[in-house]
């Protein structure tokens, strides 16, 4: 971990995570459970969980996946994922820390799972690159992720509401080209499904989403 890293602010939305926990069952009402599900289908051995938020993956991790080191920084989250923790079938250890800064060592991962969290990031290459860090070679970045539309006409409508957006949102961005960071970070995207979100059979500015899986090198 870097000094700079070290001295970053600590992350508070207390606003966002009073209301998160109803954001996030009305969006697994309309399919986020599957697609938790789907991300998570090939997770094994040892997981780092960046940004757990509620800690709503946890029941939804496969019995070959032996231990998760859930990261979140939120203090309100962070105490709604440790009671998740404890009700999951797999065994979960909650810290406290950013994905800037992961307080695992250096290639102890066989698999990083990123679940709606690299929108909100102040800095996603120094999270990648700690991804990077903590994975052994060969191991996997998991990723589940609201993109920018590849609609120029609609991405421009994300970009517009992006000025506000992140403000009501806990830091959560509409834009980011979120697999070419992942590329840029060194990574091998194996495969990505792209999608949109529907609610109600409508799209909303959050709907463009990707489910996916990229390796860390060998080498």
């Amino acid at each position: 971990m870097s000094m700079a890293a070290a001295k970053r602010p600590k992350v508070k939305h207390p606003f966002f995570a009073r209301i998160y926990p109803r954001i996030n069952a009305f969006a697994e009402a309309h399919g986020g459970l599957d697609h938790r599900r789907e991300l998570l289908a090939d997770a094994e051995g040892h997981v780092v969980e960046v940004g757990a938020g509620t800690g709503a993956n946890f029941a939804h991790y496969p019995a070959k996946v032996e231990e998760v080191i859930a990261v979140e920084p939120e203090p309100r989250l962070r105490k709604l994922a440790m009671g998740a923790a404890a009700e999951s079938p797999t065994s979960v250890d909650v810290r406290e820390g950013r994905a800037e800064a992961l307080p695992v060592p250096d290639g102890s991962a066989d698999g990083v799972v990123a679940s709606l969290v690299l929108c909100s990031i102040t800095d996603v290459p120094a999270a990648l690159a700690e991804a990077a860090r903590v994975l052994r070679p060969g191991g996997r970045l998991y990723f589940y992720e609201h993109i920018r539309s590849t609609d120029p006409r609609f991405a421009r409508k994300q970009r517009r509401i992006n000025l506000v957006w992140p403000l009501l949102t806990g830091g959560c961005n509409l834009d980011r080209d979120t697999e070419r960071a992942i590329e840029n970070a060194g990574f091998a995207i194996e495969h990505a499904r792209h999608f949109d979100f529907l609610v109600n059979g409508r799209t909303t500015p959050s709907s463009p989403c990707v489910i996916g899986v990229a390796r860390k090198p060998e080498s």
